[in-house]
């Protein structure tokens, strides 16, 4: 960088790739392209820009030692060590030098200069852009304890977290899981299979209560405690207790439990600091249109750390997925190339505990009616959630046709008679075709 006479030039790797002066570029003057987050969200949307012919420079800057890793597997195969850490990755290091993209790993960008269209990194380092993009995603959400921070007791979130958990795994060691959420469950399942003593605190009265059934939230409490995890329900932590070491787990009510290690999985917050620093609009994430827009029509916002347009759904929220991350990757590339929008799919979510393969379409929330389609004694069923008789979601629980089915049926908008759902003497996808004609 050079300064002269109060004005701060850009040279090579720095420069933005625009007309000085110019407060918005054109699609045709869009040089560089930044990307914030080197997660999956801003992979994905690195390599879709290339996918669609983007010629300029792109930056992916992450905080993170590795380039864009899946997240769903950190509490799944790669934590219980089926999965090693060159399979996390979605593509491997040299793929982006392939695709002319600038990785920067191990980097975090600290402030945004909306005005003079750059993002300084942490040691001061200076990059213009033509184009933002912030791909933040989430962090955990503090257990609000004393003794949070002893040894022994920790959060999932990242590859280095698992890197630090998975040597506690051990037969006989005694686990805490405080959450029982999607996370939560996942592990205790991860650690009951390999031998583990396993105990899910959980503040609600029933597992997976933001997200699901309470016939569903039963099933799977039933199925973990076939499996010997104990429960305590509307239960909530009030103190880690041990001197060095984690020792047990103080509740509310006076009780404790023993344990060896915890694992806090008691949500995540989006990552939203750099962009209520920049001065962008953020209700509960960073507020974008369906065009991944933020704010600013420079800078666009992908993954976790947006609320944006539920478009099946005529409301606005937060979606915690992969799902998310690629449609917003592919969404925002698409917005920076002049491309054509992108198909908005519905959301869909998905949970590997054992053997049961989970698999949900769509946002059940504000359903007044359920379907169970199939047998849960057998491990395989659907849960269907309607409201005035239109199909919401489903939760399908080792039922691979029921999940694509009604996820087709809800990106219709259809209607579907509950008979029909729950009738078992015909394939399911003989029900959708006829709820569709």
């Amino acid at each position: 960088m050079v300064a002269l006479a109060g004005l701060t030039l850009a040279h090579g790797a720095d420069a933005p790739h625009r007309k000085e002066g110019d407060a918005e570029a054109s699609l045709s003057e869009i040089g560089r392209v930044i990307i914030v987050g080197a997660g999956q969200a801003g992979g994905e949307a690195a390599i879709r820009l290339r996918q669609l012919g983007f010629k300029g420079e792109i930056m992916l800057i992450g905080e993170e030692p590795l380039p864009p890793y899946q997240r769903p597997p950190l509490s799944k195969k790669f934590l219980s060590g089926e999965m090693p850490e060159d399979r996390l990755l979605l593509k491997p290091a040299e793929a982006y030098a392939e695709e002319n993209i600038t990785l920067l790993t191990g980097k975090k960008v600290v402030w945004i200069d909306r005005s003079q269209k750059k993002a300084r990194l942490e040691g001061g380092r200076e990059l213009g852009y033509d184009a933002l993009i912030l791909a933040t995603g989430s962090r955990v959400r503090a257990l609000p304890v004393a003794g949070a921070d002893l040894p022994g007791v920790f959060m999932l979130r990242t590859a280095a977290d698992v890197d630090a958990l998975r040597p506690e795994f051990k037969p006989g060691k005694r686990l805490v899981v405080i959450g029982a959420g999607y996370i939560g469950l996942e592990v205790a399942a991860v650690a009951r299979t390999l031998g583990l003593e396993v105990t899910v605190l959980e503040a609600a009265a029933r597992p997976l209560a933001r997200v699901t059934s309470p016939e569903v939230s039963g099933f799977f409490l039933d199925y973990h405690a076939s499996k010997g995890v104990r429960f305590a329900l509307s239960a909530q932590a009030a103190v880690i207790k041990g001197d060095a070491r984690v020792r047990a787990v103080g509740l509310k009510d006076g009780s404790e439990v023993p344990c060896d290690l915890v694992l806090a999985g008691i949500g995540i917050l989006p990552e939203t600091s750099l962009a209520e620093t920049a001065g962008l609009k953020v209700e509960d994430g960073i507020v974008v249109d369906r065009q991944a827009r933020t704010s600013d029509p420079s800078i666009y916002a992908i993954g976790d750390c947006v609320r944006r347009p539920l478009v099946h759904y005529d409301r606005e929220g937060r979606l915690e997925s992969v799902h998310n991350a690629i449609e917003g990757g592919k969404i925002a590339a698409a917005m920076i190339t002049g491309s054509a929008m992108p198909a908005e799919e519905v959301p869909w979510f998905w949970s590997d505990q054992y053997d049961l393969k989970l698999q949900i379409a769509g946002l059940s929330t504000g359903y007044d009616q359920l379907v169970i389609r199939g047998s849960m004694e057998k491990r395989a069923f659907a849960a269907f959630y309607l409201k005035a008789g239109k199909l919401l979601a489903v939760d399908a629980v080792n039922s691979p046709a029921e999940f694509l089915g009604g996820k087709r049926l809800i990106e219709r908008g259809a209607s579907v008679a509950p008979a029909a759902l729950s009738d078992m003497s015909k394939p399911f996808k003989e029900i959708m075709t006829a709820a569709l004609a």
